[in-house]
C-alpha cells in the first residue's frame, strides 16, 4: 500500500517540473522576440508608425495632335527634357531662393512674363526691413495685420524694381516657378532644356535638392509659322486665370492651352495625367521610391483648314501687299500695312483658310496675323449693299423691279451726295452691279420716312431706320458674334444711333458701323447658300489618339453643320442680290468684271470702298464673293485697310480663288514628311 502511494507522490514533482520548464521556455522565447522587435527592428517599426497614407501627385500627359483637313499633322509633340523642382514640406522660401541662385548659374530662364507685382514681392523678400522702415508709426499702428503687406507693396517704388539686373530677374523667374508648385508635385522650371543645361544640372544634382531632369513634350509645328497663332499656345496656368482653372479641377502647375484652338479645345487635347504615388512620414518627407502610373495622350483634332491652301493664300496676300507697298504706288500707300482673307465653305461653315499679313516698315518684314480676321474690324463700304437691298425688299420700300434715278442728291447745305458716277435709271440688280450709292440712300430715306421729291419728312423715323438696318444686318452675322469656335471674337464697332438722316444714309453704304473679315465671310456665305447663316468652324473631327502614324484613331465626334438662323427674306428676293453679285463680276459695267469676267470658276461678289480720310484719300478696299455662282463651294472676304491707290483687294481675291480651284483641279500634293489622306488607314 505504501509502495503504491509513494509512486503517486513521485509523479507529482515530475509534472510540476515539466510545467515550470515549459513556462520558462515560452517566457524565454517571448523575451527573445521582444528583444528582437525592440532592438533589431525597433527603428524600422518606429518609422512605420509615423508613416501616413499615400500621397499622389500628377504629371501632364502629352497633348492630342492637330491635323489639317487632309489628315496631315500640323501640331505635334516633340520629346524634350524639362528641369523640374519637387518641393518638400520643409523647404521654405529662403531655401528655394538659395536653390534658385544656384540654378540661375546653370540654366537660362526667360523672365519677360514677370509682372510688376512679381517684382515688388521679390523686392520685399530681399529688402523686408528696408520696406518696413518706409512705413510711418501711424501706418504701422493703424493698419490691420492682414492689410499691412498690401501697404508695404505700395511703398515699393518704380526705381526699386527697375534696379533689378537681368540676372536677378532670372533668379526671380526661377523662384516664381518653384513657388507655384504643390508639395511633392514636380514643377517645371524650364521646358526644353539644352544639352549643355542638362549636363550642368546632372553634374550638380547632389547639391540641388528637389531638382530633377524629366522627359517631357513640347509643341512642334511641321508647317512653321503658318497658321500657328490660330493653333494657340500651351503654357502653365496664368496667375490671372488660376481661379478659373482650379475651380475646374486643374492643378496649379498644369500646362494648359492659353489661346485660340489650344484653349478652345483644352478638355479634348489634354491627356490623362500620369500619377506618382509617395509614402511620406509625418513631416511630409517621402519614404522609399515612388510608384508611377502612366498616363494617356489627349484626343486628336482634325481641322477644316487645308494647309496647302493656307500657305498659298498667305503667299498671295504677302505678294500683293508687297506690290502695293513697295511698287509704283509706294508713295501714295504710305499708310497701308495689312490685308486679310477668310475662305469658307458657304454650305457647311468650314473655314478653309484664314490668313492675314502685317508689314513692318522699319524691318521690311511681314508678320502673320490670322487672328486679325476675328479681332480687327473696319468700315467695309459697299460690300454691305447686298444686305441693304434685301432690307429694302423685305420692308417693302422697294421691289425687285423698282427703278431709281441715280443722280446727285442735294439737301439744305447744297452739298451734293453722289455715286462714283451718275448712272441714270437703275434697278436693284444694276445698282449692285455698278455700286450705286444713290440707290441705297433712297432705301435709307424711305425707311426713315423722308420724301426726297418734296425734301421733307412724311414722318421722322430716322432712328427706326437705324434699328431696321442694324437688326436686318445682324441676320447675316454683321455686328453680332459669328459663333466661330474660338475662345472669343470681336463683333465690330456699333457706332450707336443718330437723329441725322445723313448718318442713316451712310450706314446703308457701309460707312458707319465696323465689321470683322469673319463677319463679312459669314454674310456673303448667307447670300451664297440662299439665306442660311452657318456657324463658321475650325474643328472637323475628334479622334482617339493612335500610336501608329499610318492610322487614324477611332472617330469620336464629327462636327455637323450648324444653321444659326435663316434670314427673313424670300428666296426670290435673295435671288435678286445673287444676280446683282453675279453682274458685279460679269456685267458690262460690273465693278470687278475687268478682273473676273473670264474666270472658268464663274464667281459672284461685291466690291467695297469705305472712305477713311477724305483729306488724304485713304480708304478701306474690300471684296466679298463666292464661286461657282450656280453651286457655291467657296465663299471669301478680302479686306485691305488704309490704302489709297491700286486694286489690291481684287488682286488678292483673284489670287486666292485661282489657287483654290487650281489645287482642286490638280489635286493636293503630299508635303514631305507628312501623310496624305489616301495613305492613312482609318481604325475601325
Amino acid at each position: 500500500m505504501k509502495t503504491k502511494d509513494n509512486k503517486k507522490k513521485n509523479h507529482v514533482p515530475i509534472r510540476i517540473n515539466a510545467l515550470f520548464l515549459s513556462v520558462f521556455f515560452l517566457f524565454s522565447v517571448l523575451v527573445l522576440r521582444l528583444g528582437y522587435v525592440q532592438i533589431v527592428k525597433g527603428e524600422e517599426y518606429k518609422r512605420d508608425a509615423y508613416l501616413t497614407e499615400n500621397v499622389t501627385t500628377k504629371l501632364d500627359a502629352p497633348r492630342g495632335k492637330m491635323f489639317d483637313a487632309n489628315y496631315r499633322v500640323v501640331v505635334d509633340n516633340e520629346p524634350v527634357f524639362s528641369i523640374t523642382y519637387t518641393r518638400t514640406q520643409e523647404a521654405d522660401a529662403e531655401q528655394r531662393y538659395k536653390l534658385a541662385l544656384k540654378l540661375a548659374d546653370l540654366i537660362d530662364k526667360d523672365f519677360e512674363e514677370l509682372t510688376e507685382r512679381d517684382k515688388k514681392d521679390y523686392f520685399i523678400f530681399l529688402n523686408e526691413k528696408e520696406v518696413e522702415s518706409r512705413l510711418s508709426k501711424e501706418e504701422k499702428k493703424d493698419t490691420p495685420p492682414e492689410e499691412l503687406y498690401d501697404l508695404m507693396l505700395q511703398k515699393v517704388k518704380q526705381e526699386d524694381i527697375d534696379s533689378f539686373t537681368d540676372k536677378e530677374l532670372e533668379v526671380l523667374a526661377i523662384k516664381s516657378e518653384m513657388d507655384r508648385g504643390y508639395t511633392l508635385s514636380p514643377q517645371r522650371i524650364k521646358v526644353g532644356a539644352s544639352e549643355k543645361e542638362i549636363a550642368l544640372i546632372s553634374e550638380h544634382l547632389p547639391e540641388l535638392e528637389g531638382v530633377d531632369i524629366k522627359p517631357d513634350a513640347e509643341r512642334s509645328y511641321p508647317y512653321g509659322n503658318s497658321f500657328r497663332d490660330i493653333f494657340g499656345q500651351v503654357k502653365q496656368i496664368p496667375k490671372s486665370r488660376m481661379d478659373y482653372y482650379t475651380a475646374r479641377g486643374n492643378d496649379r502647375n498644369d500646362m494648359v492651352g492659353t489661346s485660340f484652338l489650344e484653349e478652345q479645345y483644352e478638355s479634348l487635347l489634354r491627356g490623362t495625367k500620369s500619377k506618382i504615388k509617395y509614402v511620406t512620414d509625418k513631416m511630409g518627407n517621402p519614404v522609399g521610391d515612388p510608384v508611377e502610373e502612366d498616363g494617356a495622350r489627349g484626343s486628336d483634332l482634325i481641322l477644316t483648314v487645308d494647309m496647302d491652301l493656307q500657305q498659298e493664300v498667305e503667299k498671295v496676300v504677302e505678294d500683293k501687299l508687297k506690290d502695293a507697298i513697295r511698287g509704283k504706288f509706294a508713295y501714295d500707300n504710305n499708310k497701308l500695312n495689312s490685308a486679310y482673307v477668310v475662305m469658307m465653305n458657304p454650305n457647311t461653315g468650314e473655314i478653309l483658310s484664314m490668313a492675314a499679313k502685317k508689314y513692318d516698315r522699319k524691318t521690311g518684314k511681314f508678320t502673320d496675323i490670322p487672328f486679325g480676321n476675328v479681332y480687327d474690324s473696319y468700315a467695309m463700304g459697299s460690300t454691305v449693299k447686298g444686305a441693304t437691298v434685301l432690307t429694302g425688299l423685305k420692308e417693302g420700300v422697294i421691289k425687285p423691279n423698282t427703278i431709281i434715278y441715280d443722280a446727285p442728291l442735294t439737301f439744305g447745305d447744297s452739298r451734293p451726295l453722289k455715286s462714283h458716277e451718275n448712272m441714270g435709271p437703275v434697278d436693284a440688280i444694276e445698282a449692285l452691279e455698278r455700286s450705286s450709292n444713290v440707290y441705297m440712300w433712297h432705301i435709307a430715306m424711305r425707311l426713315a420716312g423722308y420724301d426726297y421729291s418734296n425734301k421733307r419728312f412724311k414722318e421722322n423715323k430716322v432712328q427706326d431706320a437705324f434699328n431696321i438696318l442694324r437688326n436686318s444686318y445682324s441676320q447675316f452675322g454683321l455686328g453680332v458674334p459669328t459663333g466661330i469656335d474660338l475662345p472669343s471674337e470681336a463683333t465690330g464697332y456699333n457706332t450707336g444711333m443718330s437723329n441725322e438722316l445723313s448718318q442713316a444714309m451712310f450706314f446703308s453704304i457701309g460707312q458707319f458701323d465696323t465689321y470683322t473679315p469673319m463677319q463679312m465671310a459669314q454674310y456673303v456665305s448667307t447670300i451664297a447658300n440662299g439665306g442660311l447663316r452657318m456657324q463658321p468652324h475650325l474643328l472637323k473631327e475628334v479622334r482617339e489618339p493612335s500610336v501608329d502614324p499610318n492610322k487614324l484613331g477611332k472617330l469620336l465626334y464629327r462636327f455637323e453643320p450648324d444653321v444659326l438662323n435663316r434670314i427673313e427674306m424670300k428666296p426670290s428676293e435673295i435671288a435678286v442680290v445673287q444676280k446683282g453679285f453675279y453682274e458685279v463680276m460679269h456685267g458690262n459695267a460690273g465693278t470687278a468684271a475687268w478682273k473676273f469676267r473670264n474666270k472658268d470658276y464663274n464667281p459672284a461678289g461685291k466690291t467695297g470702298t469705305a472712305e477713311i480720310d477724305k483729306a488724304t484719300g485713304v480708304v478701306n478696299k474690300t471684296l466679298i464673293g463666292y464661286a461657282p455662282y450656280e453651286n457655291p463651294e467657296v465663299a471669301f472676304a478680302v479686306v485691305v485697310p488704309n490704302i489709297k491707290e491700286g486694286n489690291t483687294n481684287s488682286e488678292i481675291a483673284e489670287g486666292v480663288l485661282d489657287a483654290y480651284f487650281s489645287m482642286k483641279k490638280e489635286g493636293i500634293p503630299t508635303k514631305p514628311g507628312t501623310k496624305d489622306k489616301d495613305q492613312i488607314q482609318e481604325s475601325r
